[in-house]
């Protein structure tokens, strides 16, 4: 299955110039962890980059700065994990792995922003898609001992 199937498509996005006070009040707002710093040419949105809450406070509020001062481009990871919409989940997990990130950006084949996938969104699908394989065994279990008890 791609990610793009399982990803956030409503993204929570600001532009890198955003003060980390605007940022958490979206992560507030809108019930999220993350922001995804973009770019907007053209009204397409291409991710720059990433704040979390736990960079709000571990590089502004732990140091007793200014969070109407200081931006959103100058806390976010240098380095943005992005994954294209094809992927599928196992390449997905082994980024989450070899990064050592709980959340991906995915992007279309141009690097235009699509959505947002979180380790928790691929652990939750992972979960139900065991739990049906589960249910599957259990069941075709009845069903045989149902069918030999008919047939003695």
């Amino acid at each position: 299955m791609p990610i793009g199937e399982i990803c956030s498509r409503e993204v929570v996005c600001a532009k890198r110039d955003a003060t980390v006070k605007t940022a958490a009040r979206l992560m507030r707002e809108q019930h999220v962890g993350s922001i995804v710093v973009v770019e907007e040419p053209e009204d397409k949105r291409i991710p720059t980059g990433i704040v979390t809450d736990r960079d709000i406070v571990v590089a502004v509020v732990a140091l007793g700065l200014d969070p109407e001062v200081i931006q959103i481009g100058d806390i976010m990871g240098a380095n943005l994990v992005s994954v294209k919409e094809d992927w599928g989940i196992a390449e997905v997990v082994e980024l989450f792995q070899l990064k050592g990130v709980r959340r991906l950006v995915v992007t279309d084949s141009d690097g235009y922003l699509v959505g947002i996938v979180a380790a928790d969104d691929v652990l939750s699908l992972l979960a139900e898609e065991m739990s049906a394989l589960a249910s599957m065994v259990g069941g075709e279990r009845k069903r045989e001992a149902a069918m030999r008890k008919a047939a003695a």
